[in-house]
């Protein structure tokens, strides 16, 4: 029985052409067959390296058994390589069911690293790159979009989010609505491309820059937001569980009433109880 092949997944340029390395060009050259999401799109790329490998479609509506007969190949000896339109497969793009079932059958798999819009948009923003969280696309509906980062509020780590030119300005206002004012956030449009631009600003400054120029709403956008002051955010959740205490300390105990608070916002008991104490003094003085 013949050996199995490998599965490589192949990062590609995310604009220009000419970030193609020379290891994803001899991959793509030696491997029996391209697994590519777009074959149309991706047949510009392979043209313009003088790749003549056949070429298969492969997305994330894919059926299981067009899945099933790229599994089969690899296991009957095949190489393969996936690619997606733009940057490294997986991330926001399709091919995780195919990855992960070739773990599960013991397949090899190697990734051929390259551009990633994600990381490219990291190392220019300006902001802490330390620790952050990929996001990807928002929700579609602004009710979905809203609870998210709602949710994403007291977030610490940087934040990257992918935003298409349909809702860029909407992503944009509802930032503004769900973190604090001061909050800065990166736009990365147009990546490698030739209208490449680049934003820092807080949102409301963010929105006043895409709408100064209708051309800047156009494209593929990677925003970067500032994870939340942890020192400003205790504060937040200090100035809430006063609010609560007040509310309920004519109901229940100042103790009771503290402890309850706390449990709500996450503010620190030991301070929101000094906090009470000393207001409680100062009304009765």
């Amino acid at each position: 029985m013949s050996e199995s092949g490998t599965l490589y997944i192949v990062a590609t340029p995310i604009g220009n052409l000419d970030d193609i390395s020379r290891r994803a060009i001899e991959i793509l050259n030696s491997v029996d067959l391209i697994a590519a999401e777009d074959t149309r799109h991706s047949q510009k790329l392979l043209q313009s390296i003088q790749v003549g490998t056949p070429v298969v479609s492969h997305h994330d509506f894919s059926a299981d058994s067009a899945i099933n007969r790229i599994l089969d190949k690899l296991v009957s000896g095949s190489s393969i390589a996936l690619i997606s339109d733009a940057g490294t497969p997986l991330i926001s793009d399709p091919g995780y069911r195919l990855v992960s079932l070739a773990r599960q059958r013991d397949l090899c798999v190697i990734p051929i690293p390259g551009a990633s819009a994600l990381v490219s948009a990291l190392s220019v923003s300006g902001l802490a790159t330390d620790r952050f969280t990929f996001e990807g696309f928002l929700p579609s509906k602004a009710a979905a979009r809203q609870k998210r980062l709602s949710g994403l509020a007291d977030e610490q780590r940087t934040m990257v989010f992918y935003e298409s030119t349909h809702r860029i300005m909407e992503s944009l206002m509802d930032m503004g609505a769900a973190f604090e004012e001061q909050r800065l956030i990166f736009i990365g449009r147009e990546l490698t491309k030739r209208f490449e631009s680049h934003f820092l600003g807080t949102a409301a400054a963010c929105v006043e820059w895409l709408g100064g120029d209708t051309n800047q709403t156009k494209g593929e956008f990677v925003v970067i937001v500032a994870g939340s002051d942890e020192q400003l955010e205790e504060a937040r959740r200090h100035a809430q569980a006063m609010d609560i205490v007040r509310l309920l300390k004519s109901e229940v105990s100042m103790k009771k009433a503290v402890s309850l608070a706390s449990k709500i916002s996450g503010a620190r008991k030991n301070l929101l109880y000094e906090a009470a104490l000393k207001e409680l003094a100062d009304s009765q003085n």
